[in-house]
């Protein structure tokens, strides 16, 4: 999702994709289009020859980003457990922030 950066930490190659964050692979019951994400992105795999290596897959996302709407409908689990530990993480970092 975001190539630059994962260049720039180092990650050994990157397969990045132009899709809404929490929509990586695809929109939700889309088989066929998540299958061929995925075997893009292990395509990667065979193509990276140095490290730091960028590929950008040829997938368009069918709408503006900005109206997909990605949130479940039930909050998960796991963020309903961490929710109060969540909130004040993000706290904390915008006051560092300032």
């Amino acid at each position: 999702m975001t190539p630059e950066f994962h260049r720039e930490i180092g990650f050994p190659r990157v397969a990045a994709i132009e899709h809404p964050y929490g929509r990586i692979i695809g929109q939700v019951h889309d088989q066929e289009g998540q299958r061929k994400v995925l075997l893009g992105a292990l395509a990667v795999l065979e193509k990276a020859q140095q490290p730091g290596e960028v590929f950008h897959l040829p997938f368009a996302w069918p709408e503006e980003p900005k109206n997909t709407h990605w949130h479940p409908p039930e909050m998960a689990p796991i963020v309903k457990l961490f929710l109060d530990e969540i909130k004040k993480a993000g706290a904390e970092a915008r006051k560092r922030e300032e």
